[in-house]
């Protein structure tokens, strides 16, 4: 063997009872697991895994690394988390396919999100391009959804309006091209222009080709707040109609509107489940969202794309519809729910020199309206908006997944970024005992491969690739606070990709090890 891993309590990855064992890794794959005595020849390397636990690697089913992972090869805030795969391709809103117009009005419009790649060469323009330079080696593995808004921007720019037949084949086209070159399925933003403009006929067509190829439809729905489950229930309506396998992208119940209705969505969920339905979902531990302060915005006001955003922005009578629409009536951008300003921090700028706003609430929309002009629409924000109730309720769904949605730009972004998955353990399996375990590792590692159709990954099984995670459970703790949310997390002392450490003793190693996973033929 490469590497035995001794003494390891094992926790497979099913739900099933952990066990101890020795498990050893050669060329990459889990070669044996021995729970009777050590294995035969030993290894070239071992390593005492007496007291820690071992998992498979932790899938990030909802990531904004798509930049990162090509600007920053450290990449700790996953790696450290024990993360060994991130879906990329969010809410709608990435990098391919593209054209050169495109390409930069998505850079300008996700900048909260992911920085605008500067000193970046973004060369490709296709799904397969993109996969090709991840390939060229990252910190962690990676897989990546078709983005609908990127590819109806594309197709017809940032208007509001139905598509045309001819711009229909084209979308259609387009997402299966990305389909074709690795794509695990679409990803909407219906909150975020352009994306929110395409009607469910439009979204249904195009998640008839996302199933024709295995894929599945992973939708940021249209409302977390006013109509929620509305919301939900139109995505669960096209996806049958579509015959396409469902993932509700951070399925959470936000806003006054929705403290404690959590069992009314799961009651929804589960009612399509025994009728048939194919449907998973992913959640982050905490309670507050984390989006761009542009994304609050009515959609209207968006049409044309990021220019034309801010020319509105600039104009006092279009910024006072604005300003209505958000304080008064509750603009989609903002869930259908009126703005509470107190609700709203600012967690991150594009330009350095307004930096005196970060970790400060917004006072109204006059400050709201001047930071987005001054920062070119650059302003990430947290929402203190989620109710622990629901995030507990639904954590313990069956079919329930993790996903950080991990936005890393500004100077304090979401504690979720850096925290997620320990928090899951440390919190929610130690201190609350909301989940066991093997539960919530299966959450974190079997059902979401399940879920991506990967033959090979996400259990501690012989001739599984060792894309591992070590951690003591009596310890494992998310570092991150919102007072200090780049601190690492505690008690996982070592991950591996392909048997090769990316984490080493709670320290980095210079291992790139991370490649793109491309959709499975049927």
């Amino acid at each position: 063997m490469d590497l035995v891993l001794r003494g390891a309590l094992v926790v497979d990855g099913t739900g099933g009872p952990s066990y101890t064992a020795d498990v050893g890794v050669h060329e990459g794959r889990i070669a044996e697991i021995a729970r009777s005595g050590p294995i035969a020849g030993g290894g070239r390397e071992t390593v005492d895994a007496a007291g820690l636990a071992l998992a498979p690697g932790f899938v990030d089913m909802h990531a904004h690394s798509d930049l990162a992972l090509l600007q920053d090869p450290d990449h700790s805030a996953k790696a450290a988390q024990g993360v060994t795969l991130e879906v990329l391709g969010q809410d709608g809103l990435s990098y391919a396919p593209a054209d050169e117009r495109t390409l930069g009005e998505v850079r300008a419009a996700i900048a909260g999100w992911n920085g605008d790649g500067a000193g970046l060469d973004l060369d490709w323009r296709t799904v397969g391009g993109y996969l090709d330079r991840l390939d060229e080696g990252v910190a962690v593995n990676a897989a990546y959804l078709v983005p609908q808004g990127t590819v109806r921007a594309y197709a017809l720019g940032w208007d509001d309006r139905p598509a045309t037949a001819a711009e229909l084949d084209r979308m259609r086209q387009l997402v299966a091209e990305g389909l074709e070159q690795g794509a695990v399925g679409m990803s909407s933003g219906l909150t975020y222009t352009p994306g929110m403009y395409a009607g469910d006929a439009e979204l249904t067509e195009l998640c008839r080709v996302v199933a024709r190829y295995g894929g599945y439809y992973c939708p940021h729905h249209r409302s977390y707040g006013r109509g929620a489950l509305a919301a939900y229930a139109e995505m669960v309506g096209l996806a049958r109609e579509a015959g396409c396998a469902l993932h509700l992208a951070h399925a959470t119940m936000n806003f006054a509107e929705n403290e404690g209705r959590a069992g009314e969505l799961l009651a929804l969920l589960d009612a399509a489940l025994a009728g048939g339905a194919d449907i998973s979902l992913d959640t982050y531990p905490y309670t507050p969202g984390c989006t761009t302060l542009a994304a609050l915005l009515p959609s209207w006001a968006g049409e044309g794309g990021p220019q034309a955003l801010l020319a509105r922005l600039a104009d006092p009578a279009a910024a006072e519809r604005i300003r209505v629409a958000m304080e008064v009536t509750g603009a989609d951008g903002c869930h259908g729910v009126p703005v509470d300003w107190s609700s709203i921090e600012v967690s991150g700028v594009r330009d350095p020199a307004l930096g005196g706003h970060v970790g400060r609430r917004l006072d109204g929309w006059e400050s709201a309206r001047r930071l987005l002009l001054d920062d070119r629409l650059g302003t990430a924000v947290l929402q203190h908006v989620g109710h622990e109730d629901n995030v507990r309720a639904i954590m313990r769904h069956p079919a329930h997944t993790g996903g950080s949605d991990g936005i890393l730009q500004g100077a304090k972004p979401h504690p979720r970024a850096y925290g997620t998955f320990p928090h899951y353990l440390g919190r929610y399996v130690r201190e609350l005992g909301v989940l066991s375990l093997e539960e919530c590792v299966a959450h974190l590692t079997g059902r979401p491969a399940a879920r991506l159709r990967l033959p090979d990954r996400g259990l501690v099984r012989e001739g599984y690739r060792a894309d591992l995670v070590l951690f003591d459970p009596l310890t494992v703790a998310a570092g991150s606070t919102y007072e200090a949310p780049r601190v690492l997390p505690h008690g996982i002392p070592h991950v591996l990709i392909d048997g090769r450490f990316v984490m080493r003793d709670g320290r980095r190693t210079d291992v790139l090890a991370g490649r793109s996973v491309r959709r499975q033929p049927r």
